[in-house]
């Protein structure tokens, strides 16, 4: 029996996640077979039998192929008020992926985990996920992922003129301008926390 590599259904799984996010919809198995660069359908379904079985997508009644684990989404009951109370009223509106609430660019977006507590003043507590999308052009306010001087980290974005400074949201850290080199690895476009 051939196993393989973890890396074949990763890169795989990715491709559907994009088609989904795209188009809103699964690709059909002639659709697969050319995304995955296969010259047969049989080979596209295959691999699709072969994601079903760990989970990662399903079929309905009709053969029409589903997300499964690979983009599950969340029933969306209504809004709440953060301000006064307000009566609210439980109903069903839409059902929402968080990755197609978050995600503008799955391609060039990705996950972080939070160490430190620098950015603890903007929200951002040890722990965390924040979600990066490395095709945004940083602009001064923007929370960044940054190497500087050949270290990472997650700070605030100033431009003053010509210079460049990474500012952290706790006043226990120093402001920061790069000596060498500042390379910006992205844009943080969300803070994810989970409490229990």
């Amino acid at each position: 029996m051939v196993t393989m590599p973890r890396d074949y259904f990763k890169d795989r799984i990715e491709k559907i996640k994009e088609f989904y996010l795209r188009n809103k919809r699964m690709p059909s198995y002639s659709e697969a077979a050319f995304l995955f660069g296969f010259r047969s359908k049989n080979a596209a379904y295959k691999l699709i039998r072969k994601l079903k079985e760990l989970g990662f997508i399903y079929s309905d009644e009709k053969g029409r192929l589903l997300p499964g684990t690979l983009n599950n989404p969340v029933k969306l009951l209504g809004s709440i008020s953060a301000g006064f109370p307000s009566p609210a009223e439980e109903e069903l509106q839409d059902t929402m992926s968080l990755d197609e609430y978050l995600i503008n660019n799955p391609t060039s977006t990705y996950l972080l985990k939070v160490e430190g507590d620098s950015m603890i003043d903007a929200g951002i507590h040890p722990g965390d996920l924040v979600l990066v999308d490395k095709s945004v052009i940083p602009k001064t306010g923007d929370i960044v992922v940054a190497q500087v001087d050949s270290e990472w980290t997650l700070k605030y974005f100033e431009k003053r003129g010509g210079a460049v400074y990474l500012r952290p949201a706790n006043k226990k850290y120093p402001l920061i301008k790069p000596r060498e080199e500042l390379i910006i690895g992205g844009v943080v476009i969300a803070n994810v926390r989970k409490y229990k």
